[in-house]
């Protein structure tokens, strides 16, 4: 089954989750990225990322071309921003629904700890996916807390 691997991260936990499960899959890997740069100052970006969840932003992203019909399975990686995937994921997820229709989409999301309604706007967002479970990756700071085991327990199940 050929794999795609897309991810979205500021500071670095998504991609390294990300990398991870491209490596265990030996799928092709795609990292999302916003035109402007986001500020390095966390507290900053917290405040910020609220403003742009609430309001609906959809920040524009550098163009990516991906050929859908190469991959059977698509992963998609996000940060947990306000209870939800991180405003460039629903860029993304807005732009490439057509190419995404029918493909079964495994979702999974970095967090200090809680998911909030993300596995529920995955599936409104993905409504002509196959979506399977939403994994969750928590992180304290830059530490992952949820073990490798549980990411290698979750790439087992997509082929189920």
């Amino acid at each position: 089954m050929k794999s795609l691997v897309i991810y979205y991260s500021v500071g670095g936990n998504t991609r390294a989750v990300a990398e991870k499960i491209a490596d265990r899959l030996s799928a092709d890997i795609l990292e999302i990225k916003t035109v402007k740069n986001y500020p390095d100052d966390y507290d900053v970006l917290v405040s910020l990322g609220k403003k742009e969840v609430e309001s609906g932003y959809l920040p524009q992203l550098r163009p990516v071309s991906v050929d859908y019909e190469k991959y059977e399975c698509v992963v998609i990686g996000t940060p947990v921003w306000w209870y939800t995937f991180a405003p460039a994921v629903h860029t993304f997820l807005t732009q490439n629904a057509e190419g995404l229709k029918g493909k079964k989409v495994y979702p999974f999301a970095t967090n200090g700890g809680w998911l909030g309604h993300t596995p529920s706007d995955f599936r409104r967002a993905l409504k002509k996916c196959t979506v399977g479970q939403v994994l969750s990756v928590k992180f304290d700071g830059d530490k992952q807390i949820t073990p490798n085991l549980a990411i290698d327990d979750w790439i087992g199940e997509m082929g189920e």
